[in-house]
């Protein structure tokens, strides 16, 4: 654990930044459709569905991507 926190191993942090770039609008859609559950369940549902599609997209591209 201590060797993944190196300042010095800036490949780490360069796919971590990458990750949370490419997974922050499912997050943000996540936490608005928590929010809205209570007064409007039916737009919370679509959001929840397009959170999780959007997510297994960017998996499948970014893990192509670092997979070369």
């Amino acid at each position: 654990m201590i060797r993944f926190l190196e300042i010095g191993d800036g490949f780490i942090w360069l796919v971590l930044f990458f990750l949370i770039i490419a997974l922050s609008p499912a997050i943000i859609m996540t936490i608005i459709g928590f929010a809205i559950k209570k007064n409007k369940p039916k737009s919370a549902k679509v959001l929840f569905i397009i959170a999780t599609v959007y997510t297994i997209i960017g998996l499948g591209v970014c893990g192509a991507i670092l997979s070369n």
